[in-house]
């Protein structure tokens, strides 16, 4: 179904939204992560390179 199609399908947005709410109603195209993978990797990353002058002290 094409998006213009759909558009004239749905009740009509309310004037206060100016738009914005159809921002997010679009699909976006790549890789989609969860927000809880980013911030784990985030933290790992962090304490590896924590980590690694302890471990490379000989």
């Amino acid at each position: 179904m094409s998006r213009e199609k759909r558009r004239k399908e749905e009740a009509p947005m309310p004037s206060i939204a100016a738009g914005l709410l159809r921002f997010y109603e679009e699909e976006s195209f790549g890789i989609k992560v969860r927000p809880e993978i980013i911030v784990i990797a985030a933290v790992l990353l962090v304490l590896v390179i924590v980590l690694v002058p302890f471990f490379l002290k000989v």
